[in-house]
């Protein structure tokens, strides 16, 4: 049994079950025993690889579209370069050094990294090297000021309530005790007004997942870009609106049971880009694989290719297959652009 495990079982001893957001947001970012707040559980070493980590083409892709909306927007004097959920700092190195010949880019750039976890701050420090930032605790610290952002892998790892939708209303799942161990339930049926707008498109027994902290986060990137310009980028797994149980956990490359050891294990859950969008002033959504292709990736990729033989063109050659391929990445990950209704649509989506 986990530290954790034990601290959540005198919990719910004590107090009853919790929602899967509250167990979440313990196993995720508890001070002593979270899963982020202890480790880097990035690349090979880790519990998984994003895309970044795959390879450099993606940073420096979404870095010149960002570049390409900052020209397009009248490439504002002074402006805040930001990420959500950095990592390692990896993608916003490949964005810093693909950007680096763009006139003025650099000199305008604030870069600033939304990061609670300690240790990751660190690992960021080391990536950047000497390049100023700034890290804030959360979105809602973002400058008053032109917003160019990035967010990749993000929104997945934000807590979520699941909800069954029953005959008599919505069930929510729970995490309690069996025999003494930690268990899934759910709590009795009742009426959830938020969840009003799935009555059209759920019968009994469909399974509706929310996340209650992404609406004040984009309702902050909206109000930023809204104000003063910008875009946000946001990259991750899922799909336009959320149906079916989609909560998981994620060690050492492999699936394995999100109960099993809290703290432990990544957990996440599948992105509703439907949901993140009704906040945003303009939007545009496509797949990463239509994304990277309209952006030159293919392109990106020869060249790069021409300095390698053996098992580094083999790797490469891998990796762009599993950025863009409809049965890797390409599909399954999801892309959407907010940016002013005034603005052009960024690079790659229109």
């Amino acid at each position: 049994m986990t530290p954790l495990a034990a601290l959540l079982i005198r919990r719910i001893q004590h107090g009853g079950p919790i929602t899967l957001a509250d167990y979440m947001a313990d196993c995720l970012m508890h001070p002593a025993h979270g899963y982020y707040a202890t480790r880097d559980p990035f690349g090979q070493g880790g519990d998984f690889t994003t895309a970044p980590e795959i390879s450099q083409m993606f940073g420096e892709l979404l870095g010149l579209c960002l570049a390409q909306t900052w020209l397009d927007q009248g490439a504002p004097s002074a402006f805040t370069l930001a990420e959500l959920g950095p990592g390692r700092g990896t993608l916003m190195a490949d964005v810093l050094r693909a950007t680096a010949r763009v006139p003025g880019f650099h000199a305008a750039a604030r870069v600033h990294l939304v990061e609670t976890s300690s240790t990751l701050r660190a690992r960021q420090r080391a990536t950047l090297g000497a390049h100023p930032v700034i890290w804030l605790d959360s979105a809602q610290d973002l400058p008053e000021a032109p917003l160019f952002l990035l967010a990749n892998e993000f929104f997945d790892a934000l807590p979520i309530r699941q909800f069954t939708r029953t005959p008599e209303g919505w069930s929510e799942t729970m995490v309690g005790l069996s025999n003494g161990a930690l268990s899934l339930g759910r709590a009795a049926p009742a009426i959830i007004p938020t969840l009003n707008h799935r009555l059209t498109d759920t019968t009994p027994g469909d399974i509706v997942e929310l996340c209650p902290a992404a609406p004040a986060i984009l309702q902050t990137l909206s109000d930023r870009i809204t104000r003063h310009g910008g875009a946000a980028l946001i990259l991750d797994y899922g799909d336009w609106g959320s149906k079916g149980d989609t909560f998981q956990a994620l060690k050492s490359h492999r699936f394995t049971d999100p109960l099993a050891e809290p703290g432990e294990a990544d957990l996440t859950a599948h992105v509703d880009f439907a949901a993140l969008a009704a906040h945003s002033p303009a939007h545009a959504y496509t797949t990463q694989g239509a994304l990277l292709t309209a952006l030159g990736i293919q392109t990106r990729a020869a060249q790069l290719a021409q300095r390698l033989t053996g098992d580094p063109l083999t790797q490469h050659l891998a990796a762009t297959r599993r950025l863009t391929a409809p049965e890797e990445m390409g599909q399954l990950f999801k892309a959407l652009a907010i940016y002013p209704p005034s603005a052009p649509t960024p690079p790659g989506f229109a």
